[in-house]
């Protein structure tokens, strides 16, 4: 159990953190950058979730789940590759598996089902609720690219559950910004539409 008893430790003032595992690196770290952006698509769910009409207990159910992966997926990402494969004694490491993967596409096709077929793109907008998931969107596919860059690094892992769980999540988030509209219905884009 994580226990903080004090929250400032000074530790990061010279621009470094730790790792799981107590390695330092500096916060511009594509470790650290990657967990960081799991970490604000996660604050945007809470918006999400402050910004959903009453009645939308199932979406919300959907999100509180998801909330708790992404802390878990932060967790693994946070976990340097010297340290991913867990020591006799340590506890069992947090990763992504398939499961969640293979969950997050029945939930989206579940809610697409709901939905009219789309006949043009869609603009961020709508109830607040679908704005905000437009954002978590949009921040998800930066994390992605963020988790990429990483992939990429020199000397980096990074599992492809991780990666699939990602990409899978924003297109969890567009299915669900139109679920959370679909009363009002899409605002839809209108090509060259403010052209004189």
């Amino acid at each position: 159990m994580v226990r903080l008893d004090k929250i400032y430790t000074r530790g990061g003032d010279a621009g470094q953190t730790s790792l799981v595992g107590g390695a330092r690196r500096r916060k511009d770290d594509a470790r650290v950058s990657a967990y960081g952006d799991i970490d604000e698509t996660n604050a945007a769910l809470g918006l999400v979730r402050a910004a959903l009409a009453s009645g939308e207990n199932e979406l919300d159910a959907m999100l509180a789940r998801i909330q708790n992966e992404l802390f878990d997926l932060g967790a693994e990402l946070a976990t340097p590759p010297e340290k991913q494969g867990a020591a006799a004694g340590d506890a069992p490491r947090l990763v992504i598996v398939a499961e969640q993967i293979e969950r997050l596409e029945r939930e989206i096709d579940a809610m697409n089902e709901k939905l009219a077929p789309l006949k043009s793109f869609v603009l961020p907008g709508g109830c607040p609720a679908a704005a905000h998931l437009h954002l978590a969107r949009t921040i998800s596919r930066r994390a992605e690219r963020a988790i990429v860059a990483l992939a990429n690094s020199q000397g980096e892992t990074v599992a492809p559950t991780a990666l699939r769980y990602v990409n899978r999540l924003s297109d969890f988030l567009f299915v669900a910004s139109r679920y959370a509209n679909r009363e009002a219905g899409d605002v839809l884009w209108r090509p060259g539409a403010t052209r004189g």
